[in-house]
């Protein structure tokens, strides 16, 4: 019986270890508050989410953060005439598309941060040149200041140009769960970060609050 109760703790600590484990952390900032439950005060943590945004896509369609409710889903941030990391970016993401174009609560979306030259048609050939098709992986056109205010919130640097005339920009993937929060950033020119984000992407989708669609 004595042994039986030890391994039955065993088995409990290591069951919750691993349960710690599956569990992605949050990033970004984060703030007590108090609520009321059950009639007592508790205080819990509020963490920061992405704020709501307008931008459109490459069919030309108003994407918003109620086109993403219910979804997790990627972001990066590029632009089409990028000649350095953009195209490894883009490729190493290919294969975070093929992974979960058939699930319909996954979406990927890239941000231009030169929306006087991306526009749409231009977006919409780039989409093509990578094969891309549906509504799995949207590439959003948008204002510079509303792109370059939601970069912040996603905790990317983006810049219009540097002094020898260039775009610069980080070049992560970030994870965002149901909840608008950040789960995750990815160096997106690394193929091994790739391969955790796909892998990370499967660890969130069975988290309890993300396994129901709300």
């Amino acid at each position: 019986m004595r042994k039986l109760i030890l391994g039955i703790i065993v088995l409990s600590v290591l069951n919750a270890c691993n349960n710690k484990q599956n569990k992605l952390p949050i990033l970004g900032n984060r703030e007590p508050v108090t609520k009321t439950v059950d009639g007592k005060s508790v205080v819990d943590t509020a963490y920061a989410t992405i704020p709501d945004f307008k931008f459109v896509n490459q069919y030309g369609d108003t994407i918003t953060q109620k086109s993403l409710e219910g979804k997790i889903y990627v972001a990066d941030f590029f632009f089409t005439t990028c000649p350095s990391i953009c195209p490894v970016m883009h490729r190493n993401m290919l294969n975070v598309y093929k992974e979960f174009k058939a699930d319909n609560n996954f979406r990927i979306i890239s941000h231009t941060i030169d929306p006087k030259y991306d526009t749409v048609p231009v977006l919409k050939r780039y989409a093509d040149k990578m094969g891309l098709s549906g509504n799995n992986w949207w590439l959003l056109h948008g204002d510079k200041g509303s792109t370059y205010t939601i970069a912040k919130s996603y905790l990317q640097t983006v810049q219009e140009k540097n002094p020898a005339g260039q775009y610069i920009h980080d070049g992560f993937f970030i994870l965002i769960d149901k909840q608008k929060r950040i789960r995750g950033t990815y160096e997106g020119t690394d193929p091994k970060e790739v391969d955790k984000l796909i892998a990370d992407i499967k660890i969130l989708k069975a988290e309890p609050e993300q396994a129901t669609t709300k």
